[in-house]
């Protein structure tokens, strides 16, 4: 499914978790590394207006289906993809990982939220190994020296899987340089997903998620920063769901599903 912008696209090639389970178990498997970003309508909002951001996303490995809307708009097209948030993907990956030998690295947040992120997975899902934690200082650059002294503690680990919370666009941004720089390693850009397992934020009832309001909980909960962000989003939605409606009907251009890069 491709999401469009001026003058640029954005392609979901993992459309459901079997297919995410395939891939990353090949890349793990063969060695080879990877970066995971989880596309969603506040990052078509970014997209559109930050150019490094649409970079760092042309250079993404996988990109998945995160918040109903894409999947809804997906569905509207004629190419239906699954719901993968990428705070559930961590779990079933981190599963992955233990099934392959791998190591993870937790990068972001706070020390406290990633030291009780780490004792969560630990105890949740044994055989676990969490070998490094990194809260990046306050005004890290994802691109620059900061991210490189990341990069060098990972390295120094020996992780295998970095999962990152910096919220985008930092995030996608550090997982495409780290993703130049070290050839072997995974990164998966997840963004609240440490926060909830810490408990740093409660995360909307399993009802909720079921009836597709996780957005409003969260709009709820932190009003002076989400509503106007969800404002954002919706008045982008006029020009998405034309979109959608072009690839059904094959007025935009033709595109054919393929499973990562």
């Amino acid at each position: 499914m491709r999401f469009w912008g001026e003058a640029f696209d954005v392609t979901i090639n993992v459309p459901d978790w079997a297919a995410l389970e395939r891939q990353i178990s090949m890349r793990l498997q063969a060695g080879d590394g990877f970066s995971l970003a989880t596309i969603n309508l506040d990052h078509l909002v970014k997209l559109r207006q930050d150019a490094r951001f649409r970079a760092a996303y042309a250079a993404q490995d996988l990109v998945v289906a995160d918040g109903n809307p894409i999947v809804w708009m997906s569905k509207l097209a004629g190419r239906s993809v699954s719901l993968i948030p990428g705070s559930d993907a961590i779990l079933p990956l981190v599963r992955l990982a233990i099934g392959h030998d791998k190591t993870i690295a937790l990068v972001g947040s706070t020390d406290d939220t990633l030291a009780a992120a780490k004792d969560y997975l630990e105890r949740e899902i044994p055989g676990t190994r969490v070998v490094a934690t990194i809260a990046p200082p306050m005004g890290f650059d994802p691109s620059g020296q900061s991210a490189d002294a990341v990069l060098d503690a990972l390295a120094a680990a020996n992780a295998d899987i970095a999962f990152i919370a910096l919220g985008a666009p930092k995030q996608e941004l550090f997982a495409a340089y780290g993703r130049q720089k070290m050839q072997n390693m995974g990164f998966v850009s997840i963004g609240a997903g440490l926060d909830f397992f810490s408990g740093a934020q409660v995360r909307a009832p399993a009802w909720v998620r079921a009836i597709a309001m996780e957005w409003l909980w969260r709009a709820l909960s932190q009003p002076a920063r989400l509503i106007p962000r969800y404002a954002k989003c919706f008045a982008i939605l006029p020009v998405e769901l034309m979109h959608a409606l072009k690839l059904r009907s094959g007025s935009a251009t033709s595109y054919s599903a393929s499973e990562g890069k």
